[in-house]
């Protein structure tokens, strides 16, 4: 049954709901002090639905005033080798394909700023960082004197900043009207048409293909493929010089310039539409199995006498173990970033460790919240002497 919800992405009528999760935790990257704050977290109801037209994902029921996202929102992910050699990379390649030397950057939703410094230091550029959970003391001493951070949501009030390259990573995805937002960068870039604008969203073709439902979670409110991510960009006065895929098929990379007048497709990836339904009929055949299957293994497991351990603390964790439940059944979780060990996750309640933690009493299982760092944990694994068994989801 299609809903009455107009996509927020093309606005054409009606999204068709294939996902349901219930009572969910609103933010999944909110560090506590305390377990009770964490159990007691707010919650909300997540109902995907697909749209016909544009191939766009929606959580229809999608509430933005249960979102606050502050400095306590900890999401930084640098602290992995393999996820800093895949910024490196992109910085790099940014900077030698469009040019960015000695140039102004915006981006907006920064995070804790990693990227905009490195982005910054290597091409000698000068740089904004917009984002109301940022925390600018956690760049002291890596920041160049030509970086700043603002601690807001981005608005009109920046129009006037200089822009030759305006960034967004992983930020689309958290803004429920899509199409709305676009049109306000392009309002905001107006007849500046040499700006680049560079933004990167987690891939949906991939969660739907893999029955990821751990990759599905409230402040998610808006799952892109190439073609509707292009298409709101080309609908919105903006032309695409770059799409693609990247980090082992999980991330999608656009660039693009400003045009006079809407945009037609250029890439043979964005005519993704027809396997975007398929794809969305193969997750309802799969999801439920997956969640089935994951519940057997962590019973499986514990009437066997294992310890479980979960590597990485991250959203997939929080949406991993708030779906399959079982939190009880799992000795311990680890996160190599210093800025989650002590905290509490949201709805689990669960502590998180070090992993150092993990040599006073071995795991039997270990699994790993994201398949991309398997190798590195494994080697962690090894340094400490801890022979166990490697699950990636």
């Amino acid at each position: 049954m299609r809903t009455n919800t107009r996509c927020p992405n093309c606005k054409a009528g009606g999204l068709e709901p294939f996902y349901e999760a219930r009572a969910i935790p609103v933010h999944s990257c909110m560090m506590f002090d305390d377990r009770e704050t964490a159990v007691r977290f707010p919650a909300r109801d997540l109902i995907l639905g697909l749209c016909g037209q544009c191939g766009f994902i929606s959580n229809v029921v999608f509430d933005p005033e249960v979102q606050e996202y502050t400095t306590g929102y900890e999401e930084q992910q640098s602290f992995s080798p393999r996820f800093r050699d895949f910024q490196t990379e992109l910085c790099r390649r940014l900077i030698d394909k469009y040019g960015l030397h000695d140039k102004d950057v915006v981006e907006i939703g920064c995070g804790k700023g990693d990227f905009l410094v490195e982005l910054c230091a290597m091409g000698g550029n000068r740089g904004v960082g917009i984002d109301p959970a940022c925390d600018p003391s956690r760049m002291e001493g890596s920041a160049s004197d030509g970086v700043r951070f603002v601690a807001d949501y981005y608005s009109r009030a920046y129009a006037d900043l200089p822009c030759d390259l305006l960034c967004c990573r992983h930020t689309l995805e958290h803004i429920g009207q899509t199409s709305e937002f676009v049109a306000l960068l392009r309002d905001v870039v107006g007849d500046r048409r040499e700006t680049l604008v560079f933004f990167e969203v987690p891939a949906s073709e991939r969660v739907l293909r893999e029955g990821a439902f751990w990759d599905i979670y409230y402040e998610h409110c808006s799952y892109f493929s190439l073609g509707s991510l292009a298409r709101v960009f080309r609908a919105n006065r903006f032309d695409v010089l770059e799409l693609a895929k990247d980090y082992d098929d999980q991330y999608l990379l656009l660039v693009a310039r400003p045009s006079m007048r809407p945009t037609e497709p250029s890439f043979a990836t964005e005519n993704d539409v027809s396997r975007l339904t398929k794809d969305v009929q193969l997750f309802r055949e799969t999801v439920r199995r997956r969640i089935a299957d994951w519940r057997s293994r962590f019973a499986a497991w514990t009437d066997g006498g294992k310890r479980i351990a979960i590597w990485g603390s991250g959203s997939k964790c929080v949406s991993f173990l708030s779906t399959v439940g079982g939190s009880d059944q799992v000795a311990a979780v680890v996160d190599i970033n210093p800025y989650r060990q002590g905290k509490y996750l949201v709805s689990s309640g669960l502590c998180i460790a070090e992993p150092e933690s993990l040599k006073g009493t071995p795991p039997d299982v270990v699994v790993v919240m994201n398949p991309i760092y398997e190798d590195e944990i494994r080697a962690e694994l090894a340094r400490m002497g801890i022979q166990a068994e490697l699950i990636a989801v």
